[in-house]
């Protein structure tokens, strides 16, 4: 054995998943691709704070239909680390959790996400425990400056017009969400009837 031991580079890719998507996965995979990520965790939200009454199916599906879409996609793995510690969601919290001298951690976010970072709890700690990865759909213009202090790469993914909001307005009128939703959270949405009432 060496006498250095390899440095694990650990993506964290956060969200509320409801649900999941196949944006979700592209931008994971992109960002996993671009900065030779080991892993990149797709880390549920169990209480998120910023989201109070907005989030639409409970966090133990949420989970589900997140092990289900990364099932069987090397690199991408479904995290309940923010569902196993009470209380609201603090990304702070979660890197620190992961933290650790053989990891180095990669926060993945959008574009959208990057601009709003200001209103984050102890975004100080955030910042000085991961690189911020931001991800942006091809032909977007940028709509955030990096402020000081940060380590940031850019990763572009291809342009998918999806969103959570949008499938959960499918599924409440009724159409299909089949390729947009990976197959395995479909079957979850329909055998739980989630969102047939989001109108």
């Amino acid at each position: 054995m060496g006498s250095e031991e390899r440095v694990e580079r650990l993506g964290v890719f956060g969200g509320t998943f409801d649900p999941v998507h196949v944006g979700h996965l592209v931008a994971a995979q992109e960002a996993r691709a671009a900065l030779g990520l080991d892993r990149v965790l797709l880390v549920v939200a169990g209480d998120p704070w910023q989201k109070s009454g907005g989030v639409h199916a409970p966090a133990a599906v949420r989970l589900e239909m997140v092990e289900a879409a990364v099932h069987g996609i090397p690199g991408l793995e479904a995290s309940a680390i923010e569902l196993d510690r009470p209380g609201p969601s603090y990304t702070a919290d979660t890197l620190a959790a992961l933290a650790s001298n053989r990891r180095e951690l990669f926060l993945v976010v959008g574009d959208d996400v990057a601009s709003h970072l200001d209103t984050w709890v102890r975004i100080d700690e955030v910042r000085n425990l991961a690189s911020l990865v931001v991800v942006r759909r091809a032909g977007e213009v940028g709509r955030w400056a990096v402020p000081d202090g940060w380590r940031v790469e850019r990763v572009t993914m291809p342009r998918l017009e999806v969103s959570s909001t949008d499938v959960r307005r499918r599924v409440a009128l009724g159409l299909p969400i089949d390729f947009v939703v990976p197959p395995g959270a479909v079957r979850i949405i329909a055998d739980r009837g989630l969102y047939t009432r989001d109108r």
